[in-house]
């Protein structure tokens, strides 16, 4: 099999999310993202060097050997890898009640690749299954943010949708939301299960998702009243969060 200039164009048109919507499809790049994603997700193509392929044989049936000029003029990366995967965007269903069994996290405009990819690897390292994204969130197939995830994308489930209807139809559970005039995170009563709301980079939780959380919350800086950064990055915060919420269990 030989990649056909259709094939390199659709490959390298992936990193638009205009691309990604029309096709259906994503890509991931790296040997580690790549094979983390091969058992959960449909794969489309299987694009490779010659020696990722020889040194990757069981994947030889599928894998369609490239260049490496070729792989520059597809990747999204700054340093092309040595395979890339690309695969069918899968559906999403997201049942309303699930904030009751399980912890879920609410992400409310989250705008960069690294912090969503970033989030999705720290929910997968505490056993968090869901994240619900407001539509104006970053796409959670932006190479970047599947770069980010390190494979974690395989075992999170992420939904787009209104953040206020969802807390609304899971209504009634606890709703966590982080700010910087909260109540102290370390001695406030968390629960095992409910919707735990991060916002966005710079403004924070909107008024309208703000004005549904039951229980603000704060990460308090050391010493207390110390001069120090105006805030924490919400990828970081979210991981803080998260920890705290498990060592409760």
């Amino acid at each position: 099999m030989e990649l056909t200039n259709s094939a390199r164009k659709l490959v390298a048109g992936l990193s638009s999310a205009r691309h990604r919507r029309q096709s259906g499809l994503f890509k991931a790049e790296g040997s580690k993202c790549v094979l983390s994603l091969m058992p959960y997700f449909t794969v489309d193509m299987l694009l490779a060097t010659r020696a990722w392929i020889d040194s990757h044989s069981e994947w030889e049936h599928i894998a369609t050997p490239v260049t490496a000029h070729d792989m520059e003029r597809m990747s999204s990366l700054t340093t092309p890898s040595d395979v890339i995967a690309v695969f069918h965007i899968p559906a999403t269903d997201y049942q309303p009640e699930t904030p009751r069994g399980e912890l879920v996290l609410a992400l409310d405009s989250v705008r960069d690749p690294g912090n969503l990819g970033t989030i999705i690897r720290s929910a997968d390292w505490f056993g968090v299954k869901t994240i619900l994204c407001s539509p104006d969130s970053v796409d959670l197939y932006n190479p970047k943010v599947v770069q980010a995830t390190m494979g974690a994308l395989a075992r999170v489930k992420v939904h787009y949708c209104d953040i206020c209807e969802a807390i609304r139809a899971a209504s009634p559970v606890p709703v966590y939301g982080t700010f910087l005039s909260g109540s102290n995170i370390y001695e406030s009563s968390l629960s095992a299960t409910g919707i735990v709301v991060m916002g966005n980079e710079g403004s924070g939780i909107s008024q309208a998702v703000a004005s549904l959380v039951t229980l603000p919350l704060t990460i308090p800086s050391y010493p207390q009243g110390a001069d120090t950064s105006e805030s924490l990055n919400v990828a970081v915060a979210t991981s803080i969060v998260l920890s705290e919420f498990r060592r409760r269990l």
